[in-house]
C-alpha cells in the first residue's frame, strides 16, 4: 500500500507553518510568532518522534522487521528533511524577517552591530541587570558529569590567552551556564530608541558584551549557544500493571533527565569547547545537530510588541452566540433546543458559565466530565470544585497520559479528590481523548433530565482562544443517554455500551466508519452519487487508508482536509485518482474534526474528537457525534464548505498554495467563518420574521 512515512508527513505540516512565516500577507510580528511555533513544534518532534525512532533503531533485527519499515532508514530521511527545513528557517529569519523589521525601523542587533554608545549602554545594563544572574560552571577535571536541562539554552565560554604570561591559569578553559531567560524576565532587551529607530538585543548578546568583564584574566572570550532536547516519550502505553498514578509521577521525575534526543550547537563554536561539552555530558555525534548562533526561537513569542496595530492580526473579539443567552439560564436555553458553539469565533465562556450555573442550581444532582488538557488556572475545574463542595456528585475522568500536561492534570486531580469528587483514571492501555460533559438535573415535574456538551476541543479556556473547534449543547435524550453509557464504560470497561447514534472508540468507531464508507462504495458501484468529506488533523491508520483507496477505486469522490499528518497519497491512478487533499494553516490552529458521507442523498455528518490514527481508533476513548438538528447540521456543513473552497490559505498535498481560479473571488476560510457567524443572528431573525409574515 502506497503511504508516506508518518514522520515525514508531519514535517510537511511544519513546513506549512514555516510558509506562514515567509508570507508577506501575514502581519510582520505574527510572522515571527510562526517562526516560534515552527521552532516549538520541532523541539517536540525531536523529544518524542526522533527519540522514539532512535529507540526503535536499537531493537534487535528480528523485532525491527516486525515494524514494517526500517527505523534507521526513516530516521536518516527525517534528519535530512529537518536539515533542509532548518536551512530554510535560517534563511527566512535572516533574509526576509530581519530586513522586513529594518524597513519598519526595528533593528534586532547582534553584539557586533552595536555602536559605541549602544555598547556602553548595554554594558551598564549587563552590570545592573544581568551579571548577578550568572553562575558559570568550569568544565575541568573536578567536574565528573555535566547535566543540561531539557529545552534550556546554555552559553559556553571558551577562554584563551591569559593576560599575564606567567599566570598559573590554564591557557584554555571551557565554562558553561544556563541562559537566565526566566529570571531576567525575557529573552530580549530593548535599547533606547534613536529618533524613529527602535533597537532590540538578544539577552545572549548582552552577556557577550559583558563577557570580558566576567572573565577579566583572559584576552579572548568566545561565547556560543547550545540547547539540549531530551527524550519525552513516557513509554507507558505498553505498561499494563502497577499503579498508574505512581508511574506517571515517576516518569515525570525522569523526563528532565531522559536520554538526549538532540544537542543543537552554534557551528562557529570552537572545536575544543564542543569536545568538552560532549565529554562532560556523554553526548555522541549522533545527537549533534548544527544550529545557528541563537537557539529557542520559541522565545519570539515574547518579542517586544511595539504599539503598531499593523504588525499584528486585527482584533477579533469573540462573538456573542446567536441563540444562547448572554445572561440568564443556559440550562433553560438548552432544554428548548440544541445549540452549536464555535470557539474561538464564539466565546468559550458559555461552557464555564454552564458549569458555574450547574454548580449553583439546586436541581442539579450530578456532573460528569472528561478532562484531557485544562488551563493552568482552570475556570472549568474551579467550577467543578465549587459543585463538589456544594454537594453535587462530580465525576471527572482525568487523563494522566496527555503528553506534556500530565503534571497539571495530576495537580487538578488531587484538588478534585480532596473536594470530594469521584476522580477516574483510565487504565494504562486506554487513553480518554473524548470531550464530554453531562449534567443531570431534577426538573419541576420531578423527572430527571440530562444536559450534554459534546466537543472536538478540550475544556481549556486558554487554548479555546487559539484552536478552532465545534461544541454541541444538547438535551436530546438520544445523545445524552448514550453519553451516560460512555461515562459508565469509563468507570467499568467490562460493560460495552450499546449505541445507535454515537460512534465510540475503541469498540465502535472503526467499524462504524468502515460501514459508512462501504455504503458509499455500494452507491458508487450502482452508478449513484457517492462521496466522503473528511476534515481531521491526521490520516495515519493503514487500514483506513486502504479503505479510502478501495472507495476511490470504486468511484467514490473523497475530499480530505488534513491539517497535519497525511500518510495517504492522493491522485495516484492505480488507487487514489478520486481523492484530493488540502491543508489549512492560518491565524488559528484548525482542530475540529468533521466526517461527511453522502449516504444516498440523506447526508450523514459527524463531529468528533478523533483523528484517523491507529491510536485514536484502537487505544483511546473517542466520540464521534451526529448533528441531529437539521439547521445546525447545515451550519457545520456551511463552515466546512469555506474550508473546502479556501483559495488563500489552503495548500495542496505538495504544500503548494491553492490559488483562486480566473474570475474567482479570494476566499479565506477563517475570515469568512468569522464574518458569517457574525451575521448569523441577524439572518436568523430575518428568516423568523419572514416565516411570521
Amino acid at each position: 500500500m502506497k503511504a508516506l512515512s508518518r514522520d515525514l508527513s508531519w514535517l510537511r505540516f511544519n513546513a506549512r507553518v514555516l510558509q506562514e512565516a515567509q508570507s508577506d500577507n501575514v502581519p510582520l510580528l505574527e510572522r515571527l510568532k510562526f517562526l516560534a511555533i515552527f521552532s516549538s513544534n520541532l523541539d517536540e518532534f525531536f523529544k518524542v518522534r526522533v527519540a522514539t525512532l532512535r529507540r526503535l533503531a536499537k531493537l534487535k533485527k528480528k523485532t525491527r522487521a516486525k515494524l514494517g519499515e526500517s527505523p534507521k532508514r526513516v530516521l536518516k530521511e527525517v534528519l535530512a528533511e529537518v536539515g533542509r527545513q532548518q536551512e530554510a528557517f535560517g534563511a527566512t529569519f535572516r533574509e526576509q524577517l530581519l530586513p522586513a523589521l529594518n524597513e519598519q525601523h526595528i533593528h534586532l542587533l547582534s553584539e557586533a552591530e552595536l555602536t559605541d554608545k549602544q555598547r556602553e549602554w548595554t554594558l551598564r545594563y549587563f552590570r545592573d541587570k544581568v551579571r548577578d544572574l550568572l553562575s558559570p560552571v568550569v568544565l575541568d577535571g573536578t567536574l565528573h558529569h555535566l547535566f543540561l536541562k531539557d529545552q534550556a539554552v546554555y552559553l559556553t565560554f571558551f577562554l584563551r590567552q591569559p593576560h599575564e604570561r606567567k599566570s598559573k591559569l590554564e591557557a584554555e578553559r571551557v565554562l558553561t551556564m544556563e541562559l537566565p531567560t526566566k529570571r531576567h524576565g525575557g529573552r530580549f532587551v530593548r535599547l533606547p530608541d534613536e529618533g524613529e529607530e527602535r533597537y532590540v538585543l538578544f539577552l545572549d548578546d548582552v552577556i557577550r558584551v559583558g563577557a570580558a568583564e566576567l572573565f577579566p584574566a583572559y584576552k579572548e572570550v568566545t561565547v556560543n549557544a547550545i540547547k539540549l532536547s531530551r527524550d519525552a516519550e513516557l513509554d507507558i502505553e505498553e505498561e499494563v500493571s502497577g499503579d498508574l498514578m505512581e508511574k506517571i509521577r515517576s516518569s515525570l521525575s525522569k523526563r528532565a533527565t531522559g536520554f538526549p534526543a538532540r544537542l543543537l550547537y552554534d557551528p562557529e563554536m570552537p572545536a575544543d569547547a564542543l569536545r568538552a561539552i560532549k565529554q562532560k555530558t556523554g553526548i555522541t555525534d549522533e545527537e549533534l545537530v548544527a544550529g545557528s548562533r541563537y537557539h529557542n526561537f520559541r522565545d519570539f513569542f515574547g518579542f517586544p510588541s511595539f504599539d503598531e496595530p499593523d504588525f499584528h492580526y486585527p482584533p477579533r473579539p469573540a462573538l456573542p452566540h446567536p441563540t444562547l443567552p448572554r445572561t440568564g439560564s443556559l440550562l433553560a436555553a438548552i432544554a428548548q433546543r440544541d445549540h452549536l458553539l464555535h470557539p474561538p469565533y464564539q466565546s468559550f465562556d458559555y461552557v464555564t458559565r454552564l458549569l458555574r450555573e450547574a454548580a449553583d442550581d439546586p436541581g442539579v444532582s450530578s456532573i460528569s466530565i472528561t478532562l484531557y488538557r485544562v488551563a493552568s488556572k482552570s475556570a472549568v475545574v474551579k467550577a467543578l470544585l465549587k459543585a463538589a463542595k456544594r454537594g453535587k456528585q462530580v465525576t471527572a475522568v482525568v487523563e494522566l497520559k496527555a503528553r506534556f500536561d500530565e503534571e497539571s492534570n495530576l495537580f487538578w486531580a488531587d484538588k478534585l479528590k480532596r473536594a470530594g469528587a469521584n476522580v477516574i483514571f483510565t487504565p494504562p492501555e486506554l487513553k480518554c481523548h473524548s470531550k464530554l460533559l453531562l449534567i443531570a438535573r431534577r426538573e419541576a415535574d420531578d423527572t430527571v433530565r440530562r444536559y450534554g456538551y459534546f466537543s472536538t476541543g478540550n475544556f481549556n479556556e486558554s487554548t479555546a482562544d487559539l484552536y478552532t473547534d465545534h461544541g454541541l449543547f444538547t438535551a436530546d435524550e438520544r445523545l445524552t443517554r448514550e453519553s451516560a453509557e460512555v461515562f459508565q464504560y469509563l468507570v467499568d470497561q467490562s460493560v460495552v455500551p450499546q449505541l445507535e447514534y454515537l460512534l465510540v472508540a475503541p469498540f465502535g468507531l472503526r467499524t462504524g466508519l468502515n460501514a459508512l464508507i462501504d455504503y458509499e462504495i455500494k452507491q458508487a458501484k450502482k452508478g449513484k452519487e457517492a462521496y466522503v468529506i473528511l476534515k481531521v488533523n491526521a490520516v495515519e491508520d493503514a487500514a483506513m487508508i486502504a479503505k479510502l483507496y478501495e472507495a476511490s477505486k470504486a468511484g467514490v469522490r473523497i475530499e480530505l482536509i488534513v491539517r497535519g499528518i497525511g500518510r495517504l497519497v492522493p491522485g495516484l491512478p492505480e488507487c487514489s485518482a478520486n481523492i484530493s487533499q488540502r491543508g489549512l494553516v492560518d491565524r488559528y490552529l484548525e482542530h475540529s474534526r468533521v466526517y461527511v458521507f453522502g449516504h444516498g442523498g440523506e447526508e450523514k455528518l459527524y463531529v468528533s474528537s478523533a483523528d484517523w490514527m491507529t491510536r485514536n481508533l484502537d487505544r483511546r476513548v473517542e466520540v464521534a457525534f451526529p448533528i441531529l438538528d437539521e439547521s445546525l447540521r447545515a451550519e457545520v456543513r456551511h463552515l466546512l464548505d469555506f474550508q473546502r473552497h479556501d483559495n488563500v490559505k489552503a495548500r495542496d498535498f505538495d504544500n503548494n498554495f491553492i490559488a483562486a481560479a480566473e474570475g474567482e473571488k479570494p476566499l479565506r476560510a477563517q475570515e469568512a467563518t468569522y464574518a458569517w457567524l457574525k451575521g448569523l443572528k441577524r439572518r436568523q431573525q430575518k428568516k423568523g420574521s419572514a416565516k411570521a409574515e
